[in-house]
């Protein structure tokens, strides 16, 4: 583990209709990182953004993928 894993654990995902993943960011807190996802799902686009800890990989995100209604908004 480097620095910058220590100090930045949290990371912000968008999923893109067509199921492409990208990190938007990372952040130094949960609720920092959750204020970012927050911002950007409330435009109302059609991208789903997560908070997840570097380490803790798909399990987050799948559950995410699944609570997702097949026209691409949220439950």
């Amino acid at each position: 583990m480097n620095d910058s894993t220590i100090s930045l654990p949290w990371l912000v995902i968008r999923q893109d209709d067509n199921g492409n993943r990208y990190r938007v960011g990372r952040y130094a807190t949960r609720a920092e990182a959750q204020k970012i996802a927050d911002s950007l799902d409330s435009r109302g686009h059609k991208q789903l953004y997560w908070v997840e800890r570097i380490g803790q990989g798909q399990t987050h995100a799948q559950g995410q993928a699944q609570a997702q209604n097949g026209d691409g908004t949220r439950n």
